[in-house]
């Protein structure tokens, strides 16, 4: 599934729920068709000079998966924190089956901007996304920003928005291959800022190619005294040619303990009256891709991702009736550590990706792969840690122009070990819906369709 990021490519160097019955799906890509084809196939431009814009994408996708549990899924406690050892356990006698997914996103960008005089220029951005007509993370907005700009200055950003280390994993370098939610959706990064300032360079003339370095900073929530969280990330790019390169560095403490690239950075967690029970906790992740243009026609890319986990302690942050769990991770149920009870442990593991495209009229192919690896920690329980995952994706794009293409699309997952899923995934059946407790492998084949504007 595409989660691509229809926003403008800010790089310089770089050439360019399940189907329970018919009528729900019939009723989706109605919707989508209906609302694509009253919009022009570009943004829209409307005010003094072309002033305000409204840009944006839609897309629907029905997949055809094999290896997977019918209805609410394998997990005895689906609404359950993979993290949380009672989430481990599997709903006994479930036959694995094939299953029909249906999939809609859409995403829409308001932007606005006023020439300032002197080489200033002032832009303000609100950007919303929903997935099967449901906000993507309740609780942020994707972009809600003003954009102080300069020609030789660079450009100083504040308010809500996403980090590098998601934006340039999603798009163009996942959603082109197929590889969004195994390669974007994983990881100790995160995604949604709320509080942001951002500052990024112009483009700087260096070794012959071009150069963008940025900063970007979020204290999150102010409520928490004790756990304080803080964000901090690097990017830097460098294009020369027809290659690409962009390097990303994000370092975290006290945001909600996670191994989803996709998630929202505020608080540890969703109480503050729960800070003095917490203990602090940290995740970092240096992330590497680069982009070649081989040919006109073929087109290669890579990329290698190290995730660092402190590790959090599982404690009861709320009384009930009932207990409010914190936010766990890598969690020794049942020991002790340091007289600590239940304590979480440092984890490190290394991801790859691949890929390929080749460009034919108004066709493009392309094949990618991400492995997500074992994690190096000294639990001495299992917590996915001795498992890693393979993923496979080979799909074909048709551009119709005037904003729309058809997709068709495949793929496989292969774990090392039938158990918990690698430690760098959210859940335990992040890839399409295939569960790592239950089977080691699993294959899909789908279609889509897809409008810009």
């Amino acid at each position: 599934m595409s989660q691509a990021n229809a926003s403008p490519d800010l790089r310089p160097g770089i050439r360019s729920a399940r189907l329970r019955e018919t009528p729900r799906w019939v009723r989706y890509g109605t919707a989508l068709l209906a609302l694509a084809a009253s919009m022009p196939a570009q943004a829209i431009e409307f005010g003094p000079d072309g002033m305000f814009s409204i840009n944006g994408f839609g897309e629907a996708t029905a997949t055809v998966g094999n290896n997977q549990c019918p209805d609410e899924g394998c997990q005895l406690s689906p609404e359950t924190d993979r993290q949380r050892i009672w989430a481990d356990a599997v709903v006994p006698g479930r036959k694995l089956s094939t299953e029909v997914t249906g999939f809609t996103q859409f995403q829409l960008w308001l932007g606005a901007k006023y020439d300032l005089g002197g080489g200033f220029r002032l832009k303000g951005t609100l950007s919303q996304n929903w997935r099967d007509f449901s906000i993507d993370t309740p609780g942020f907005v994707r972009e809600r920003n003003v954009a102080l700009s300069h020609e030789d200055y660079g450009t100083l950003t504040v308010g809500e928005t996403v980090s590098r280390t998601w934006q340039f994993a999603d798009f163009p370098f996942g959603s082109n291959l197929g590889l969004s939610s195994a390669w974007a959706g994983t990881g100790a990064g995160y995604r949604n800022l709320r509080r942001a300032i951002r500052y990024t360079s112009r483009v700087l003339d260096v070794a012959e190619g071009d150069m963008v370095l940025e900063a970007t900073y979020d204290r999150g929530s102010d409520d928490f005294k004790i756990n304080k969280p803080r964000f901090f990330e690097l990017w830097t790019h460098y294009g020369k040619g027809d290659l690409s390169v962009d390097a990303m560095y994000q370092d975290t403490r006290n945001g909600s303990p996670s191994a989803f690239g996709a998630a929202g950075f505020y608080a540890p967690f969703y109480d503050p009256a729960g800070d003095s029970r917490l203990g602090g906790s940290g995740q970092s992740v240096a992330l590497l891709q680069a982009i070649y243009q081989y040919s006109p026609k073929i087109e290669l890319s890579g990329a290698v991702r190290r995730n660092k986990w402190s590790g959090a302690y599982a404690v009861v942050a709320l009384d009930g009736p009932p207990a409010q769990f914190n936010f766990p991770f890598n969690v020794n149920w049942g020991g002790t550590l340091n007289g600590v009870a239940n304590p979480g442990y440092p984890a490190r593991s290394t991801d790859f990706a691949l890929g390929a495209r080749y460009r034919m009229d108004k066709w493009t192919f392309s094949t990618g792969l991400v492995y997500i690896g074992k994690a190096s920690t000294s639990n001495p329980s299992e917590r996915g840690q001795s498992n890693s995952a393979l993923v496979n994706t080979i799909g074909a794009t048709y551009n119709y122009g005037n904003g729309w293409e058809a997709s068709a699309f495949a793929g496989m997952v292969h774990y090392r070990l039938k158990g918990l899923s690698p430690l760098g995934m959210p859940s335990n059946a992040t890839i399409n819906a295939v569960d790592s407790r239950v089977t080691k492998a699993g294959n899909w084949f789908g279609v889509g369709i897809k409008y810009n504007f």
